[in-house]
């Protein structure tokens, strides 16, 4: 049975398991918090794994925002927030029950690693031994391999603090999972702050040299889900450049301007303006944003507006690259959710797919005595 360990003194699992110190973001937002008296979180049995395992379903308010986690896959199932009436709205995909996660679905909201995003033919070399990997993509390993995060239950703590209030998700990977080195020990949280921010904060350490690429796979759509294709929704990116990829989704290795291209978002434009001219089969964007700080400080990466709703989303992460999909493989069954091709979008910040074999993009090599800490913020707010 997946025990569930309350407390009400926020990070103390980060504190204890990793001896890393978790830091919220400075506030995107200028605006004054609001007062904590509705900031709540309750919990209830989502179901059972296959296997017999208890899955909890936490219900967190804060600010003008609800939102619904479970610890099968440290999964986001939904997120309400306000329109520019003050109607709220679920804008992530979920799913209703234990048996649809099981059953296999595109990550929606899901916790994606050990290794985010694609490593090419399964293989990579570190300090002179080469791993290989689950094969799940083709010939490629997709988000970590066969299972990933993504199928198993985490413990789950409960955290709340005087102006935040979420889930500290823990598991480790043992050595040899999915074939990636190292025993890695990984703690998560999403939290809702009283400014109407969901923040992402991951921390890890391993045991044996390791890659690491760790983001939620959250589908969104800002005008409600359920609402049709997202082609009116209007982007910016704080990005100059582009990772190319093959016809397999593999990065060349080099980097592209985006300016005079379908690829270019540096200043607002709506999602289906390019989005044939993008190619690929299907086609949509499923490209890997090149991010203008390589600092590791928190910083604006995106902002995606929905004129029908007024509802507006920024994303600030420390991660040097964010990954625009368009839900291209989505089809529409009830396995998912019955959102269909263009429906719902990826913002997944991260660092660059298959790192592991591209000696010019930033590491994502993890060491004994390193402690792994990336955060994202995604701040809501409305237009009118």
């Amino acid at each position: 049975m997946n025990q569930i360990m309350r407390c009400w003194c926020v990070l103390s699992l980060a504190a204890s398991l990793l001896g890393a110190q978790f830091v919220l973001a400075a506030e995107p937002t200028k605006s004054a918090a609001k007062s904590n008296a509705a900031m709540s979180i309750a919990s209830q049995p989502f179901g059972k794994t296959a296997d017999g395992q208890e899955v909890t379903l936490f219900t967190i308010k804060n600010g003008d925002l609800e939102m619904e986690l479970i610890n099968y896959g440290a999964t986001i199932v939904s997120l309400k927030a306000p329109d520019k009436n003050g109607v709220l709205a679920n804008v992530t995909v979920g799913l209703d029950d234990v048996d649809l996660y099981e059953g296999g679905h595109p990550y929606f909201g899901a916790t994606v690693g050990r290794f985010a995003n694609r490593i090419a033919k399964g293989k990579f070399s570190l300090d002179g031994q080469e791993y290989s990997l689950a094969l799940n993509n083709g010939e490629n390993t997709l988000h970590g391999g066969t299972k990933g995060f993504s199928r198993y239950v985490w413990d789950a703590q409960e955290v709340k603090e005087a102006n935040s209030v979420g889930v500290a998700f823990t598991r480790t990977s043992p050595d040899g999972e999915e074939g990636y080195p190292g025993a890695l020990t990984v703690t998560v949280q999403y939290l809702l702050t009283g400014d109407n921010q969901l923040v992402m904060d991951y921390a890890a350490t391993t045991d044996a040299a390791t890659v690491l690429n760790l983001t939620n796979h959250c589908y969104w759509n800002l005008s409600g889900v359920g609402s049709g294709k997202v082609y009116d929704h209007q982007l910016k990116l704080e990005s100059n450049a582009y990772l190319p990829v093959s016809d397999a989704l593999i990065p060349t290795g080099k980097e592209a301007p985006v300016k005079g291209t379908p690829m270019d978002f540096t200043t607002f434009k709506p999602v289906g303006q390019d989005l044939q001219a993008t190619g690929g089969d299907p086609v949509g964007y499923d490209h890997c944003f090149v991010l203008g700080s390589q600092s590791g400080e928190l910083a604006l990466a995106a902002t995606m507006k929905d004129p029908k709703s007024g509802r507006v989303m920024q994303v600030y992460t420390t991660q040097p690259g964010i990954q625009f999909y368009t839900g291209n493989f989505l089809s529409g069954l009830p396995a998912e959710a019955r959102i269909g091709q263009h429906e719902a979008f990826c913002l997944e910040t991260q660092h660059y797919p298959d790192t592991p074999n591209q000696p010019n993009f930033p590491t994502s090599t993890l060491k004994p005595g390193e402690k792994f800490h990336e955060q994202t913020v995604h701040q809501f707010s409305v237009e009118k």
